[in-house]
């Protein structure tokens, strides 16, 4: 990993200096001393230790907290060989591509597809260790946000919270104030981002950019639609699964809210999937890195208004996410089934088409509902993918 330190800034620009981000933040390195101290007498603590690291006494994981000095020290210590556990016991293998197009010493604001709670984000972690670069300070939904160990434990990872609820005025200060923080982040602390592409993770396999995000990312610059983009080093980020985190579960929530018109969360429900992620097999997992926006910007500038140039934007990060999705067997049998074709036959044999049909019908056969219902959107979530690369190639006239 890059060396580096996670410190309070020398320099904070003007846009970020009417903001207070104490209650955003990571923790600093010259924090991390008292925070594992307070965290290595948590029970959680504890049982993460022997899950991670099975025939670990009490003595040593309290002298592995102790010995970490630094989020460095954590992210090296705990996460990275944590993460790498994850995918080597329940995954196919992790691959990537693209980073070739980025410079170890620059600070990018990765806007990526959003699939899974807790590995999207941890997966691009480790990839930045392997090759060398210093890891990004990662959002997530405040929904997630606990006190005690769990919020200790995130913002030791470089984890800060996004705030969704609130009234009108509240939640525009919220926008203002974290769209401070990200380009503070990115331009005082010369350090990356990972943030989601939309508000929450993708249910339906249908990848699409929020311009709710875009508009937020734009009230901390100076009205000057390249200045402010460009500033941010924007890199579109995706990421491919063989077979999708948690499936069920967002098949059974998208199921509810299309019967009941509403889907309410039960007490420790995101907790449930963070873990069902972890533990699911997911076959072959690959991050694509695109290339940072930059001269598109300049495109993208001669429309005609503000909306039209972030709707623009919001098009060119989706078509550079759809484009670099890695399409697997599983999604090229789930639109041949979906849509009664033999389109995409070669891509994948009668066997394994066979295995994918019946993973579906166990996976259905454990949810309540109408099964043709939950059979069809088991196959759109993992056809989305498929259907939205073929709309691409109508755009483009490019040929598969």
């Amino acid at each position: 990993m890059k060396p580096f330190k996670v410190e309070k800034p020398q320099h904070i620009s003007d846009f970020a200096k009417s903001f207070d981000f104490e209650s955003l933040r990571p923790f600093y390195d010259s924090e991390v001393s008292s925070v594992m101290e307070r965290m290595s007498k948590d029970p959680t603590y504890h049982a993460l230790i022997n899950y991670l690291w099975p025939g670990t006494t009490q003595e040593q994981a309290v002298q592995k907290a102790l010995n970490t000095k630094s989020i460095r020290d954590f992210q090296i210590g705990f996460m990275a060989d944590a993460i790498w556990q994850i995918v080597n016991n329940s995954s196919g293998g992790l691959t990537f591509s693209g980073i070739e197009h980025l410079d170890k010493n620059g600070a990018y604001l990765f806007i990526a597809n959003h699939r899974d709670i807790l590995l999207d984000s941890a997966l691009l972690q480790i990839i930045l260790d392997k090759e060398e670069f210093a890891t990004s300070e990662i959002t997530f939904g405040n929904n997630l946000n606990a006190d005690g160990f769990i919020t200790d434990f995130g913002k030791m990872n470089r984890m800060f919270p996004i705030k969704r609820d609130g009234n009108t005025k509240e939640l525009y200060y919220v926008s203002q104030q974290l769209s401070a923080y990200l380009r503070h982040t990115i331009v005082d602390k010369k350090t990356s981002v990972w943030i989601a592409q939309r508000n929450g993770r993708t249910k339906d396999g249908n990848d699409l950019t929020q311009t709710g995000v875009l508009k937020m990312l734009s009230l901390s610059g100076n009205g000057k639609f390249i200045e402010t983009f460009s500033q941010l080093n924007i890199v579109p980020l995706t990421i491919s699964y063989e077979y999708e985190p948690c499936d069920d579960l967002k098949v059974n929530e998208l199921y509810q809210l299309a019967q009941n018109g509403s889907y309410t969360k039960a007490p420790g429900e995101d907790l449930n999937n963070i873990i069902t992620g972890i533990k699911q097999p997911k076959g072959k997992i690959h991050i694509s890195f695109g290339k940072p926006i930059s001269d598109e910007l300049i495109e993208l500038d001669k429309a005609r208004n503000e909306n039209e140039k972030i709707k623009l934007l919001a098009a060119h990060i989706d078509r550079v996410i759809i484009g670099d999705y890695k399409l697997y067997t599983t999604n090229y049998i789930a639109y041949d089934i979906l849509n009664k074709t033999q389109k995409f036959e070669t891509k994948y044999s009668s066997e394994e088409k066979d295995r994918f049909k019946n993973y579906v019908e166990v996976k259905i056969s454990k949810l309540n509902g109408d099964p043709a219902i939950l059979r069809d959107m088991f196959y759109t979530m993992y056809a989305y993918p498929v259907k939205n690369f073929l709309a691409l190639i109508k755009e483009k006239s490019i040929t598969l």
